[in-house]
C-alpha cells in the first residue's frame, strides 16, 4: 500500500510539473506573439510618443522608474526584515513575542494592496509631505513585502546549525560578532535569493502606485522625490484606456522578462547555496 501511494504522489508530482511547466510557456508565447510587432531597441530604449500619449515610441522611463523603484523598496524592507528575523532567532526568548510578531507579518501580508496604496497616499503623500515621489511608491511597496522577506529570512536562520554558533559562543566570541561573520556569512545566498524573489513580487505590484507616484508620462526619473513611470500602472494604462494593445502586450512581455531573470537569479543563489551545504555534509 505504502509503495503504491509513493507511485502515485511521484506522478501526481510529474504531472504538477508538467502543467505549471506549459502554462507558463504558454503565457510568455501567446504574450510574446501579441507583442512581437512592437518589441524592438527602439521600443525598450525610447519615450512614450504618439498624439495619444503610449500609442507610438516606448517604455524606457517606465523600466527605470519600476527598477528603481523597486530596488529601493527591497533596500528599505531588507533592512527591518533581516534585523527582526535576526532579533526574534538569537535575541528574543519570549514565546509570546514572538508569537505577536508572527501575527502582525500575517497581518499585513494579508492587507489587500488597494488598502495600502490608500495607506501610502494619506500617510506618506498628504500627511508627511513626501508628495507623489518614487519615495512614496517605495515606502508603500516596501511594507508589501516586508512579511515575505521577515518570514523567509526567519526560516533561514532557524534552519541554520547552531552547534556552530554555540562553539563560537563557547570560544567567548560575542553573539553580534557570531551573527555578523559567521551566520549571515554563510546565509546570505539564501538571504540574496529571498530579497531577489521580493523583487519580481514588488515589481509587478500595480494598486499600491496607482495613488503614491505612478503617472502616464515622465522623463527618466532623477530624484526620488518625484513621480516617475512604472510598468505595470503604464500596462494597466494602455489597456483600459484602448491605447493600443500591441504595445501592452509588449510592455506585459518585458515585464515578465524581468520578473523571469529575477527568478533565474533567485534559483541560481539557492542552487549555489544548496550546493555549499551539500559539499560541507560531504567533508564532514
Amino acid at each position: 500500500m505504502d509503495n503504491i501511494m509513493k507511485y502515485i504522489i511521484k506522478i501526481w508530482a510529474i504531472i504538477s510539473f508538467i502543467v505549471i511547466i506549459f502554462t507558463i510557456a504558454f503565457i510568455f508565447i501567446f504574450i510574446f506573439f501579441k507583442g512581437a510587432h512592437s518589441i524592438n531597441a527602439d521600443f525598450i530604449f525610447s519615450n512614450p510618443s504618439g498624439i495619444i500619449l503610449g500609442k507610438e515610441g516606448g517604455i524606457f522611463p517606465a523600466i527605470v522608474g519600476s527598477l528603481y523603484t523597486t530596488f529601493i523598496s527591497c533596500i528599505i524592507s531588507s533592512i527591518f526584515g533581516i534585523s527582526s528575523a535576526i532579533y526574534l532567532v538569537f535575541y528574543n526568548k519570549n514565546k509570546f513575542i514572538n508569537n505577536i510578531f508572527d501575527i502582525i507579518f500575517q497581518c499585513i501580508a494579508g492587507i489587500p494592496s488597494i488598502v495600502l496604496g490608500l495607506f501610502g497616499y494619506s500617510v506618506l503623500v498628504l500627511y508627511m509631505g513626501f508628495g507623489k515621489s518614487i519615495l512614496s511608491m517605495s515606502i508603500t511597496q516596501s511594507i508589501m513585502i516586508l512579511p515575505f522577506i521577515s518570514i523567509r529570512v526567519k526560516k533561514a536562520l532557524n534552519e541554520f546549525d547552531f552547534n556552530i554558533v554555540y562553539s563560537s559562543y563557547s570560544l567567548g566570541i560575542s553573539k553580534s560578532y557570531t551573527i555578523r561573520k559567521i551566520v549571515l556569512k554563510e546565509a546570505r545566498a539564501e538571504i540574496i535569493s529571498i530579497i531577489t524573489l521580493a523583487n519580481s513580487l514588488a515589481i509587478g505590484a500595480t494598486a499600491p502606485l496607482i495613488f503614491t507616484g505612478a503617472v502616464i508620462n515622465s522623463p527618466v526619473v532623477s530624484s526620488i522625490f518625484k513621480p516617475s513611470m512604472v510598468l505595470p500602472y503604464h500596462l494597466y494604462i494602455l489597456l483600459t484606456q484602448g491605447i493600443s494593445e500591441k504595445n501592452a502586450y509588449a510592455t506585459a512581455f518585458i515585464l515578465l522578462s524581468i520578473v523571469l531573470i529575477l527568478n533565474l537569479i533567485s534559483l541560481f543563489c539557492k542552487l549555489i547555496n544548496n550546493k555549499k551545504y551539500k559539499t560541507d555534509s560531504d567533508n564532514e
